[in-house]
């Protein structure tokens, strides 16, 4: 006879330290609840009124009684804070090298895409001690992908890319869930994370239907959207070369900086003109309506792959000098 379990089971590298900081969240709100009402029934026992013209007493405050009171409890919810950030801070940022997957929450079923071009829908395989991270987003209305067994939970948005990241440390099938009210069907947004072994997922990979790469797909939409035309490689183009943009300082017409994302280059392929670039005029027409969000993630998946002018001279004259 199986026993009644009161938590899912561990599953995953950082399952285990937030259970132990919930255990002792727990601990202390029993501790302090016990505390607390066993002092109020003393009093109302050793301090009730024993007849009608009894008068109570007039009692001082205690200045060591109250520092005491709001000096622990201070130190317990500062401890708490801490931890709680150091656990945040170190399952905010994957770890290098992490395996990317790339998932769209749609009312009401989860589809996930491989780099190497696996489509699933409802079902998302991930190999055993590899940290995985998961680009998601929505098509439709704010979604939150919530895996119990790894203590992971993340809201999925629409128009917005977040992402999170665990490491599997179990074999098996574990329940996935949309932990945020999402229409009608909301309960019935579920799914399942396979954790196998690694050699099993190379070749699940290599098996079963299995589409073009998402960099190949993304070159693919690159040329039939006519992108090709005006993104030249060597930038002399009514639009910027795109060769080694990704993940480097972008200089814009209005003066500011940032950094090409995986957010700014969606944001410039369905809004181009909200974040021109400097030296080029907002010509580009916007693809809003045009393209899914699984053909976006191609696209950014195309362009993350594609290298610095300087990468590939350096490229062909290493290939050249080992000829």
């Amino acid at each position: 006879m199986q026993g009644i379990s009161f938590q899912p089971e561990q599953a995953s590298s950082i399952a285990r330290s937030v259970d132990h900081l919930y255990f002792f969240i727990t601990a202390v709100t029993l501790f302090f609840t016990i505390v607390i009402f066993s002092i109020i029934f003393y009093f109302m026992l050793k301090y009730r009124r024993r007849s009608p013209d009894e008068r109570p007493k007039a009692i001082e405050g205690s200045l060591p009684l109250e520092v005491l009171w709001t000096a622990i409890p201070t130190l317990i919810v500062a401890a708490i804070f801490v931890w709680g950030s150091s656990l945040y801070f170190q399952n905010s940022e994957p770890p290098p090298g992490a395996m990317e997957i790339f998932v769209t929450g749609k009312q009401f079923m989860w589809k996930a895409e491989h780099p190497e071009g696996q489509r699933e829908i409802n079902e998302l395989h991930v190999p055993l001690g590899r940290p995985v991270k998961l680009t998601m987003t929505s098509e439709d209305v704010i979604h939150d992908f919530f895996v119990p067994a790894f203590r992971v939970k993340k809201d999925v948005l629409p128009g917005r890319y977040t992402s999170m990241w665990f490491e599997p440390t179990k074999l098996g099938t574990f329940h996935l869930f949309c932990a945020q009210y999402c229409g009608a069907f909301h309960a019935g947004m579920i799914g399942s994370v396979i954790v196998v072994e690694p050699d099993e997922y190379e070749r699940w990979l290599m098996g079963g239907v299995q589409g073009e790469t998402m960099e190949a797909a993304g070159e693919r939409l690159f040329r039939e959207n006519g992108c090709i035309t005006c993104h030249l490689s060597d930038g002399t183009g009514p639009a910027p070369s795109l060769l080694g943009v990704y993940g480097n300082t972008v200089h814009l017409a209005n003066g500011q900086t940032l950094v090409a994302d995986d957010a700014y280059i969606r944001e410039s392929i369905l809004s181009p003109a909200a974040k021109v670039v400097n030296g080029y005029k907002p010509v580009m027409p916007s693809f809003q309506g045009q393209l899914s969000e699984e053909q976006i993630l191609n696209l950014v998946a195309y362009i993350r792959s594609l290298g610095h002018p300087l990468d590939n001279a350096k490229g062909k004259q290493q290939e050249e000098g080992k000829k």
